[in-house]
């Protein structure tokens, strides 16, 4: 099975799944942004990966726009060169549009994650030569007021299948490209990954989240990442540029878990 298989059967499987107060509004970039999803597929998720980092569940400014984990907008356009058609969620949130590649917004999570990756590798090809970043959940929740709702809050009868069929998509994931590390970047898909992944031969650990909601991430992000890669055995060299963002492959010791931040 291939990760658009896999893609394709976790919307089947996420499509009868319905979300009460206070959540009025659910995107899934997966289905109305997935000309570029699927572009950042081929072009980024050929196997054997060494790393795979796992993100949460879309920003309102970038996997919801472009459909790309962590997507904001400029660092998926001019360094992952992805750009391609973005239709409307069914149901928009006057709050939260939807503008695809035209978004003027910048979501500080996505270039913080991509500006590590840009000055550690400087190229694509390096990076996702070892690493594959990949989404928990491909669902953004919002409520009326347009804030957003992360998976973790919502009630338990509505996460118990969700989770489900995350788990499933994210074990799926990982059979395919053989990984030596799954990295939850945040504490909850750590404890996700440990869960879906319990009897696979791998590390599964977890990085401090970017975002700037999170005061640790606020105090020198890739500093304080690149010490939690070290003390997860996996080994980065220094390949830092400028370029205006923000601030020899390691193996694991076997099935273990790392612990998180």
């Amino acid at each position: 099975m291939d990760l658009e298989k896999i893609t394709d059967e976790l919307l089947e499987a996420l499509r009868p799944l319905r979300f009460s107060a206070p959540v009025t509004h659910v995107y899934n970039p997966l289905e109305y942004a997935r000309a570029p999803y699927s572009k950042y597929l081929r072009r980024y998720a050929s196997a054997p990966k060494e790393i795979i980092l796992i993100g949460m569940n879309p920003g309102p400014w970038g996997m919801a726009q472009t459909g790309v984990p962590f997507g904001e907008v400029t660092a998926v356009k001019e360094w992952l060169e992805i750009e391609d058609v973005v239709n409307t969620p069914a149901n928009m949130h006057p709050k939260r549009p939807v503008a695809g590649f035209d978004c003027p917004r910048s979501e500080v999570s996505g270039k913080r994650v991509w500006g590590w990756a840009r000055r550690k590798f400087v190229t694509p090809q390096k990076f996702f030569s070892r690493f594959f970043i990949a989404n928990y959940c491909p669902l953004q929740f919002i409520e009326a007021g347009g804030r957003n709702r992360t998976p973790n809050q919502l009630r338990a009868s509505e996460r118990k299948p969700l989770f489900a069929a995350c788990d499933r998509a994210l074990r799926l994931t990982v059979e395919m490209l053989t990984p030596d590390y799954v990295i939850g970047i945040g504490r909850f898909t750590g404890e996700r990954a440990r869960i879906a992944l319990r009897d696979l031969p791998l590390t599964i650990g977890c990085i401090t989240h970017p975002s700037p909601a999170n005061p640790k991430a606020n105090r020198g992000w890739e500093t304080v990442v690149g010490k939690e890669f070290e003390e997860l055995g996996i080994k980065i060299s220094d390949h830092q540029q400028s370029w205006g963002y923000e601030e020899g492959p390691s193996k694991g010791p076997g099935p273990r878990s790392a612990g998180g931040r």
